[in-house]
């Protein structure tokens, strides 16, 4: 009988859910045990597909838009955040909503908000399409905030007034790219302000910092997180720009075990919204091909948590 080869295992540390994916996940759990079933969610509430679905085996219904939502049951806002225009309808159609938005989303459409009225042109780094920056556009007047994808895109963009411009970023981008953009920017618009803290949440920027400490390490980067996941997209990138070649996957199923061959290494992260469950499956898989031997690198440790809406723990 031939003997399985040995894996060294190495887990990243902090991995999966952060602070804001958990309170919005409870936050959609509460509002089914008082309402009972079923809970109305507008889009995904986080961005991983085995939670939206255990989340529907509880009576939670995912839809894109308020019409999809019936008179007289509640609907949660996902932790992406939502335009004004949005809890703004629901208001109008009398329905009981729970906002869900990352309170670190929350603080930039404040911060966007608080440059309008000192009357500042925004230009907001981020990815053309995705919830959060769609949110957080809908949070000023249309024609006050310009995105900024790339530092191309940052070398060229055209401003009014040089003098009066901010500049804010979603919370889940690559932490070496956005400070490239931002350098850009300072660059070409000295007087340009921005926030005094990073946009860039805690979770993201610990995740990625705990790529770089692995990825040197291992022959191979598996990242556990859903293809539309941001946060979870920036780790597999990450990996690759540090030499190792890495692979999103949603669950051990998804594994290519053409391409993952035989590597004496393999490091292992989750993004800030895939739950340990999907962790812990990928290294009994492995376990089912090699002789595994597995440790954690710890990075920091995380210990923020967010306070959950009054209505649903009074």
């Amino acid at each position: 009988m031939s003997q399985s080869p040995a894996l060294d295992i190495l887990i990243a540390a902090p991995r999966g859910f952060c602070a804001g994916v958990d309170r919005a996940i409870k936050i959609v759990e509460l509002a089914l045990e008082r309402h009972g079933p079923p809970v109305y969610v507008r889009h995904e509430i986080v961005h991983n597909k085995f939670v939206v679905d255990r989340l529907r085996g509880l009576g939670a219904v995912f839809v894109e838009t308020l019409d999809d939502v019936p008179d007289n049951r509640p609907v949660v806002f996902s932790a992406h955040g939502v335009p004004k225009s949005v809890p703004s309808a629901a208001e109008a159609r009398g329905l009981d909503y729970l906002d869900a938005t990352c309170p670190l989303v929350s603080k930039v459409h404040r911060q966007a908000e608080r440059m309008i009225e000192n009357g500042r042109h925004i230009l907001f780094i981020g990815h053309e399409g995705h919830p959060e920056v769609i949110g957080t556009f809908g949070q000023v007047p249309e024609g006050h905030m310009t995105l900024v994808e790339t530092e191309e895109d940052a070398r060229s963009v055209a401003v009014a007034d040089p003098d009066c411009l901010g500049f804010l970023t979603q919370t889940t981008l690559s932490v070496d790219d956005t400070d490239a953009i931002i350098a850009v920017l300072k660059e070409r618009f000295p007087a340009i302000q921005g926030p005094k803290g990073e946009d860039i949440c805690y979770a993201t920027s610990n995740r990625q910092a705990a790529v770089k400490e692995i990825a040197p390490l291992v022959d191979k980067m598996l990242v556990i997180g859903a293809p539309n996941s941001s946060n979870s997209r920036r780790l597999a990138e990450l990996s690759e720009r540090l030499g190792t070649p890495a692979v999103l996957i949603g669950r051990a199923a998804d594994i290519d075990w053409d391409w993952f061959g035989t590597p004496a290494s393999v490091g292992i992260t989750a993004g800030a919204s895939a739950p340990e469950i999907l962790v812990r499956e990928v290294v009994e898989s492995l376990g089912d091909r090699f002789a595994v031997t597995e440790r954690e690198v710890a990075h920091v440790e995380e210990n923020m948590t967010f306070k959950l809406p009054r209505t649903l723990v009074a």
